[in-house]
Formats: C-alpha cells, structure tokens, sequence
C-alpha cells in the first residue's frame, strides 16, 4: 500500500487523509472472501458509487465540448465509461499492479481481467470522492481520461456482433445463439458470461457489466479465432 501511496503522489500529487479507503478500492471481493475473519471490507460499495460520479463528471464534458445530439452523447459516453475502457486507464495508471486479490483469482489471470480492473478503477473514484471532492476527481479524470477522448479513441466503435455474422454468411445462413452462461456480482453492478454459439457449437465467450457488452467481446472472441 505504500508504493500506491507514492505512485498516487508521483504521478498525480494525491495523498489521501484516510488511507483505509484507499486499501477498500483496491481489494476485490475475492481477497476480502479468503480472510473473511479479519473482516475486510471489498471495493463493490465504492465502485457503485465511483460510476455514478464518473456518469456525472463525463456527462458534463461532452454536453460542454461536443455539439452532437442527445443519442450521440449517450453512445460516446457508453464508449468512455465501458468496462473495457475503464480496465485500459486502471492500466494506465498502473493500478492492476497494486490490487489485492485472492489466490484462486490470482491464479486464473484476475489481474489483467478487464472486469476487475474497470471496477478497481470506479472504486478508485468513489474512494477519491470520500476522501476528496468531487473537483479532486474531476481533476483526475481530466488529467488520465479526457486526453484520449478529445484525441477521438472512442468515436470509432466496432460492432463486433454484426462483424462476426457478416465474416460467417458468406457461404450461406449460419446459426448464432448468444447464451448467458453466468451471472454474478450484487444487483447495482452485475458481471455477465455470455458464451456464442456456432451452428450450436461454442465459438467464443466473454464477459461484461450488461448481457450486451458480454455478447460483443464474446462475438470479438470468436471473430477472432474464425478470422485467423
């Protein structure tokens, strides 16, 4: 926790007043489950409300800087605040290197999970929030997240479902079932496993915050694997 602290002053001059909620932020519910008898708490409280100041903070940029329509702005807002984005500036900020995580999820790859790093990155901001303001965390997502937005890395959106049924018909009909596999997490920030299905045999899976984000990195996956 101290080379976090350092990290957090070196690179963006924060010093938190209570680090116990910067040690909340960064332990997942997986940890917090294997020393359940030194009742440690997990960061699913301060990820649900890190996403709702990050909604607030990102909404207000682009109604500010962008002249696109109400649709437009939802859709570019949905591409910054996705899961596979936030995962990407958890990265950034090399936040992946100080979760705390329980052995089996360690073991199975949970460190470069772009799940668990999206929610390690809106609990960072719900810790940020409590300890701070909401100024701090504007300032925080203006320094780390608003760069790659004004440089246009979320305007190109690729549409993988539709990828994969355009790569697989042109021989003729294919079958593509999409089928939840899984659903986890509390009722505010649910993780679905969506696994695809080709002509009835599984071709790719994937996972997301709603059954729709799941379905597109399971279409990615198995475009992928059948594009090769």
């Amino acid at each position: 926790m101290e080379q976090l602290k350092d990290a957090l002053l070196e690179q963006f001059g924060l010093v938190f007043e209570d680090s116990s909620l910067l040690e909340t932020a960064f332990t997942h519910t997986s940890y917090a489950n294997e020393h359940r008898l030194l009742k440690i708490s997990h960061n699913e409280r301060l990820e649900f409300l890190g996403d709702a100041v990050l909604q607030l903070i990102i909404s207000e940029y682009l109604y500010k800087n962008t002249q696109k329509p109400e649709g437009d702005l939802s859709k570019l807002r949905s591409m910054i605040v996705r899961e596979e984005s936030l995962a990407g500036f958890a990265r950034d900020c090399q936040f992946d290197q100080f979760i705390k995580l329980g052995r089996g999820e360690e073991k199975s790859g949970g460190r470069n999970r772009d799940t668990i790093l999206g929610d390690l990155f809106e609990a960072f901001l719900g810790a940020l929030l409590l300890d701070k303001d909401v100024e701090t965390v504007k300032d925080f997502i203006y320094q780390v997240m608003i760069p790659k937005v004004e440089a246009g890395d979320f305007e190109q959106v690729t549409d993988y479902k539709t990828k994969l049924q355009e790569l697989l018909q042109v021989n003729g009909d294919v079958e593509i079932v999409y089928q939840v596999t899984d659903e986890t997490g509390p009722a505010h920030a649910k993780n679905f496993a969506v696994a695809v299905l080709i002509n009835g045999q599984k071709a790719g899976q994937g996972q997301g915050r709603s059954k729709k984000l799941a379905e597109q990195e399971a279409a990615k996956d198995a475009f992928e694997k059948e594009s090769h």
